[in-house]
């Protein structure tokens, strides 16, 4: 059995880790942290996890090397650098969950972030972790960075067409809603109930952190410079992501030309599902699943240019967060890499 901890599990992705791992068949979660719920047993602050009598401890690296040979880090932004570090040197393998790692840039880390990055020779030895995309090296990987949950949607809504000849990449616009899950655990007076219910609100329009990233791995793929109009909006429910994406195209396409592209391009993936046309995502047909759900559209009308519509749905704390963490560290060891991740026990 493979023995592993996750540090930060008192927020809604740690939540999600021990709900996933709990049924896991190869893995025993050894060590819990969280400095807010120190001495809390985990079944008494998540009563759906009624059988796991771990109890939450403060994170003590030296104490806490010993117990595991994975960690998985559900840290804030900022403060998991200097833990992958340390974590890093005593040879333990790593999913971090946090921002801190995903941005090979170490400029762009500071400017999004507001904070250097005191670790960039880390950087270079980190695999971003997005299966679809990066498999092979994750496999080799001790240090994943798990994506974030806006960039999951986009990236696999723009992937298999984004280096097409006749994509115009200076046009892209994503258009995201997610539920307030994605905003985290600690109250906050935008995220309360009163004052988020039956209302839609957009936010961090230019500014969200997640820009950049998804610009990083679209540029990859494009092999140039790949820059996007993305727009966040938060939707009064718990969880999931919905993403309408805009694309120019440079020269007329039929859709069933494009349709065959994103089937192609996902055909062997296993949470990917590319939908028959006329079919749109849902968040609520992914809910509680590690499974991203895809549409292709194709708007004709513009006689000088056609306009292609991707629609991308996930849940936020799974395909989004967590789920996709499991999911790379199937890959990581060698296990199916759906192990853990199907008929999922129910969530709260």
């Amino acid at each position: 059995m493979l023995n592993v901890a996750i540090l930060g599990a008192s927020g809604y992705t740690g939540a999600e880790l021990l709900r996933l791992l709990a049924q896991h068949p190869h893995v025993k979660i050894t060590s819990v942290t969280s400095e807010r719920s120190a001495g809390k047993i985990v079944s008494d602050l998540f009563p759906h996890l009624k059988d796991c009598k771990l109890t939450f401890e403060p994170l003590e690296i030296k104490k806490i090397t010993k117990k595991a040979g994975l960690f998985f880090l559900c840290l804030p932004h900022k403060t998991s650098q200097e833990t992958v570090a340390e974590l890093y040197k005593a040879g333990k393998k790593i999913i971090d969950l946090s921002a801190d790692y995903r941005l090979k840039d170490t400029a762009v880390y500071q400017k999004w972030y507001e904070t250097p990055h005191k670790f960039p020779d880390l950087l270079k030895k980190t695999i971003y972790g997005l299966p679809e995309l990066y498999r092979e090296k994750i496999k080799d990987a001790q240090i994943t960075a798990n994506p974030g949950c806006y960039p999951v949607s986009a990236i696999l809504g723009l992937a298999p067409i984004i280096g097409k000849h006749f994509v115009d990449i200076n046009s892209i616009i994503i258009d995201s809603k997610s539920g307030l899950s994605g905003a985290g655990r600690n109250p906050v007076l935008p995220f309360i109930f009163s004052e988020a219910n039956e209302s839609v609100k957009a936010y961090a329009v230019t500014t969200h952190r997640h820009t950049p990233e998804i610009e990083q791995e679209l540029s990859l793929i494009a092999n140039k410079r790949v820059r996007i109009i993305f727009t966040p909006h938060l939707i009064p429910m718990d969880r999931g992501i919905l993403s309408t994406i805009y694309v120019r195209l440079k020269e007329k396409v039929d859709l069933s030309h494009v349709q065959k592209i994103y089937t192609d391009f996902y055909r062997k993936e296993k949470f990917v599902r590319v939908l028959e046309n006329g079919y749109y995502p849902t968040t609520k047909a992914v809910k509680g699943s590690n499974y991203c759900h895809l549409s292709v559209f194709l708007d004709t009308r513009n006689p000088r240019s056609q306009t292609l519509i991707i629609v991308s749905a996930i849940d936020n704390l799974l395909k989004g967060a967590s789920g996709q963490a499991v999911q790379n560290m199937n890959i990581m060891y060698g296990f199916d890499e759906t192990d853990g991740l199907l008929n999922l026990p129910a969530y709260p």
